[in-house]
């Protein structure tokens, strides 16, 4: 649903004025970051280029994203066991993972999504 809200909703102008207010009062409550925080999101004082190409990067960034977490659950899910959700002493159940190879793994994906991630949402027409 996030995905279809930020690929479809926002982008082709079915988020009403009232949408777009919710969001922008929200957003500037925060302390300190707030305004700065809304006028990065609508991409300035106006909906235009920079701003659809926030929401589209958006839109394809969130199933990854949704993708990794259901990763780092299953993750976890192995650290512990279903079945021994206290942490109990569980060794026969547990699938062992070799820390080196987890930690690089996960290590370079985060260097290439965070490498992806800045390069769409803060240079967004960089690329052509």
């Amino acid at each position: 649903m996030a995905t279809a809200f930020m690929g479809y909703v926002l982008p082709w102008g079915q988020m009403s004025f009232w949408g777009a207010t919710v969001i922008t009062n929200l957003l500037s409550a925060i302390p300190y970051i707030g305004p700065t925080l809304v006028e990065w999101i609508w991409g300035g004082f106006s909906v235009d280029k920079a701003t659809l190409t926030r929401f589209f990067a958006f839109h394809f960034i969130l199933p990854f994203i949704i993708a990794a977490l259901a990763a780092v659950h299953l993750l976890f899910l192995h650290e512990k066991g279903s079945n021994n959700p206290t942490g109990l002493n569980s060794n026969a159940d547990k699938i062992p993972f070799h820390p080196y190879y987890t930690i690089k793994d996960l290590l370079g994906i985060l260097l290439l999504i965070l490498t992806l991630v800045s390069l769409v949402l803060f240079t967004p027409d960089l690329l052509g």
